[in-house]
């Protein structure tokens, strides 16, 4: 084994071709972490346009991640079956039509078949573009850097959200936050075919539709569930729900031990750099998600700041994000990607710390720690993805990179679940403590509902009993921030651990034209304690990835071309 890998040939190089088709796939992720934001702040003027209810504006908002991570699997098999670029044309073509019928939609009923298709359509978009980088970018070096510029637009798109959508509201009609994706998506659709090479699994075997029909259920089933505990608290139809969700879960799982060719194969779970960065993500974009739900409410109800102004204080970390997509590829040429991210996320804990802090409003402690925390969690959500992509052989890189976006979708949803809850519960607990005199119960039980509500009330109150009500929300919503923040930088402290120790195995990404010293890109078959570890040794079917020569050929290219 030494021998062959010994005289194994490094891994083609991506040339020109290559990184300005990567400027293609960038756009599309950073139209959909858009489109995630940017409806928020439309909701006024849909509502006074369409006159939805209540439970048909929830849908508006909801429906679109629902569906995203509904089927993020298996739309990722799909592109490993019939060729990532077809399915990324696809979805491209489905999703600007989406847009369309939803800029001009004259009816709630309408605009959330319109988000439904949408939803759809992003979930063949986001598998496919990371898929393709997988097989473009063959050198680890140049895929973790190829990583990273995704990585930062899918980080920019969600930053500059609120700032595009509210310059659009402002000029325009609410229908118009929706048309941004058209332009975009035509683009795609004309460059693609020219830029980007076509891949596929050469023997995908038999499309199983009954495990289609179980992931798809799990999912929406998991994600409906966990949103709802995270508005409601704990109710007996979220709880259904999430139950429900991983009864489907544990039937897909049983169903793909049967099958010879499975829609997801659990042996990937074997290998340990897959299972590990997955893992330590979902810790990660858990403690992210909580932190960021409570920070979005600070700039707006404690610092009393617009959408547009709040979107514009978020800028900095944007630009902390980007500056860690630059460094993080170089850093981990020279040190092992295990100790760059645990470094990081060291970092990532004191950003938290500086959210215990804050007391009720220092904007300048907020974007400070804003920032360390993007610098401290950017090597992670970088590297973290680049290992699970790195992780199996190109042919499966399609459903490496739904596992991947579908992690991110249920961490985030947990996140917001059970921090927010946590969060919610000091607040309810401490405002009760702490309740001004004066005002009746029904007020006060309006009051503890939620922090823009008690801001609501203290408004329509008297004087000095409206103004202490509004401080003692204030300082209830601060404490929650505050056990929200100090459970987050554990959770991070603990990511950081298991990074470092679980990982430490995995060789830092040789600089460009140098040999790794072994057959796979990440050159782990050369290294001792992995060849040694009888855990990757088990897992070496999910873990080696195919020579290039193995894929499909094509006449647009090659990933080494």
């Amino acid at each position: 084994m030494t021998e062959v890998a010994a005289s194994a040939a490094p891994p083609p190089k991506a040339g020109r071709r290559q990184w300005i088709g990567l400027a293609v796939l960038a756009l599309p992720a950073m139209l959909i972490s858009m489109d995630m934001t940017v409806l928020y702040l439309a909701v006024p003027a849909l509502s006074a346009d369409l006159a939805p209810t209540s439970s048909e504006l929830l849908w508006i908002l909801d429906i679109y991640a629902f569906l995203v991570a509904g089927f993020l699997i298996t739309m990722g098999s799909l592109g490993d079956r019939i060729g990532r670029r077809k399915l990324l044309l696809i979805g491209a073509a489905a999703f600007g039509v989406a847009s369309v019928i939803a800029a001009y939609a004259d009816s709630a009923e309408t605009l959330i078949a319109a988000r439904a298709l949408l939803g759809i359509a992003g979930a063949t978009l986001m598998p496919s573009t990371l898929a393709l980088i997988r097989n473009m970018f063959h050198d680890p070096g140049q895929r973790a850097s190829a990583i990273a510029v995704w990585m930062t637009a899918f980080m920019v798109g969600m930053s500059i959200g609120p700032l595009v959508g509210g310059a659009f509201l402002t000029n325009f009609w609410w229908g118009s936050v929706f048309l941004m994706a058209v332009p975009a998506m035509v683009l795609l659709l004309v460059t693609a075919p020219v830029l980007l090479p076509e891949y596929k699994d050469p023997a995908p075997g038999r499309l199983d539709l009954l495990s289609l029909v179980l992931s798809v259920g799990a999912m929406i089933t998991l994600v409906y569930g966990v949103k709802e505990l995270a508005k409601d608290g704990i109710a007996a139809a979220p709880l259904v729900y999430v139950a429900v969700g991983v009864v489907l879960a544990g039937a897909f799982a049983l169903r793909q031990r049967s099958l010879e060719t499975p829609l997801l194969d659990l042996k990937l779970f074997a290998n340990r750099k897959f299972s590990a960065s997955l893992g330590t993500m979902t810790l990660v974009l858990f403690a992210m998600a909580g932190m960021f739900l409570f920070m979005a409410q600070y700039l707006q109800l404690i610092l009393g700041m617009s959408p547009f102004e709040a979107g514009l204080w978020t800028l900095p970390q944007t630009a902390a994000m980007m500056v860690v997509g630059a460094v993080t590829p170089a850093l981990v040429k020279k040190y092992r990607p295990a100790y760059v991210m645990a470094a990081g996320l060291a970092v990532g804990v004191i950003g938290c710390s500086l959210y215990t802090q804050l007391d009720g409003g220092q904007l300048a402690l907020l974007v400070t720690g804003n920032v360390i925390f993007a610098l401290g969690i950017g090597p992670m959500t970088i590297m973290g993805t680049d290992m699970i992509l790195g992780a199996v052989p190109p042919e499966r890189a399609g459903v490496a990179s739904a596992m991947s976006e579908t992690n991110q979708e249920f961490g985030t949803a947990l996140g917001v679940a059970v921090l927010g809850s946590i969060g919610t519960g000091v607040y309810r607990s401490d405002l009760a403590e702490n309740m001004p005199a004066g005002i009746d119960g029904q007020t006060a039980e309006a009051a503890r509902d939620t922090l823009g509500a008690a801001l609501a009330t203290a408004e329509q109150l008297p004087g000095d009993t409206g103004a202490a009500l509004a401080a003692a929300a204030r300082s209830a919503f601060t404490e929650g921030l505050h056990l929200n923040a100090t459970v987050s930088a554990a959770l991070i402290a603990v990511a950081a651990i298991l990074v470092a120790v679980l990982l430490k195995h995995v060789r830092p990404t040789a600089p460009e034209g140098e040999d790794t010293g072994a057959g796979t890109p990440d050159g782990e078959a050369a290294e001792p304690e992995a060849a040694a570890d009888p855990e990757s040794a088990a897992a070496a079917v999910g873990s080696t990835p195919a020579a290039p020569a193995k894929e499909r050929p094509v006449a647009e290219g090659s990933p080494g071309r």
